[in-house]
């Protein structure tokens, strides 16, 4: 059994002192399996020397950033899967949305709170040892699930993720025209849409799929990386039925879709 542990992760932060104080949070938490590194250079060495099961990073270094970390994942077909936590006090919605589109377990401020810290741990251990889901309403290996999302990157986690749920019938688009296409010619028994896509977002494509006859009752759960748009306000009168942020635990998706599909 997978506990805190058992994981193997990689400090990436360039300040010393930020080092040994996270360092001794993540003790705190249980890591026993902790190494560190303070630019983006060394921390491609270690990344490629170690594959660690979480790599909690900051923002900003001198040769570059978190998201040169993340391509450099993504680069590598044995690193694709790597957690990744960002540890930072950046806030500007502009530097974020991207991290939250790739995948991401966790986005950390500083301080942070132990409980954040535990979170972003348990979230790491779902991926690596997952709980399937449960449902008394269907059985979950004959579930069909529409994932529509223009990042392929945000896409695959969340199908990543359904997957490690027990969820194996799993279509993809990658825009709102692409799934009305998909819907108009097959069923679907929930919904998983991202918010901004081009042309049409996920709550004008919610609007529409309640004008369809055969889906104008089918759950669909939006997952946004910016829960703080206006236009979410009245996000239930489009025929959302769950909504929740990026990144997200899979614990939460697991209990939205319980939530959803045995209302």
């Amino acid at each position: 059994m997978v506990d805190a542990g058992n994981l193997a992760i990689l400090l990436v932060e360039p300040s010393e002192v930020q080092r040994r104080v996270i360092s001794q949070h993540l003790a705190d938490a249980g890591i026993k399996q902790l190494s560190t590194a303070a630019s983006i250079d060394e921390a491609k060495q270690q990344i490629l020397r170690l594959q660690p099961d979480l790599i909690a990073s900051a923002m900003y270094f001198d040769d570059g950033t978190a998201h040169d970390l993340i391509a450099f994942l993504q680069s590598q077909p044995q690193l694709r899967e790597t957690s990744f936590m960002l540890v930072s006090s950046e806030y500007k919605a502009h530097q974020l949305e991207a991290l939250k589109q790739s995948g991401i377990v966790a986005i950390l401020p500083k301080p942070f709170t132990p409980e954040q810290l535990q979170r972003a741990v348990n979230a790491t251990i779902e991926l690596i040892e997952p709980t399937p889901l449960a449902l008394q309403n269907f059985d979950v290996e004959d579930l069909r699930v529409l994932v529509v999302d223009d990042s392929i990157t945000s896409r695959h986690f969340i199908c990543r993720v359904l997957g490690n749920l027990g969820i194996d019938d799993i279509v993809e688009a990658e825009h709102a025209q692409q799934a009305i296409a998909i819907l108009d010619q097959q069923h679907f028994d929930i919904i998983v849409t991202d918010f901004h896509m081009p042309d049409v977002n996920g709550r004008e494509l919610a609007a529409s799929i309640r004008q369809m006859p055969n889906h104008a009752h089918t759950p669909i759960l939006m997952i946004t990386a910016r829960t703080d748009e206006p236009q979410l306000a009245n996000i239930k009168q489009s025929g959302i039925d769950a909504l929740t942020d990026k990144p997200f635990e899979p614990e939460t998706l697991r209990r939205l879709l319980a939530r959803l599909l045995d209302q």
